[in-house]
């Protein structure tokens, strides 16, 4: 199974944008991108769009949590 490219929409809007297309293992797993001490949060709820030529899933920004030490 490979993974799929995935747009992080929404969160901090300090996050290159060439690092918004993330891969995820599946489309109902939420991704957790890490951002300073941070994980930022971001869940896909059905919507896709096109980036290019290719269409993908739309990941929205949901939550922060800080990274355990």
């Amino acid at each position: 199974m490979s993974d799929f490219e995935v747009l992080l929409v929404g969160g901090p809007s300090a996050i290159p944008g060439e690092e918004r297309v993330q891969l995820a293992p599946s489309l109902t797993e939420k991704v957790k991108y890490r951002f300073g001490a941070h994980y930022e949060h971001f869940v896909h709820e059905g919507e896709f769009t096109a980036v290019g030529e290719k269409r993908l899933p739309v990941y929205r920004w949901t939550m922060r949590t800080a990274i355990a030490e």
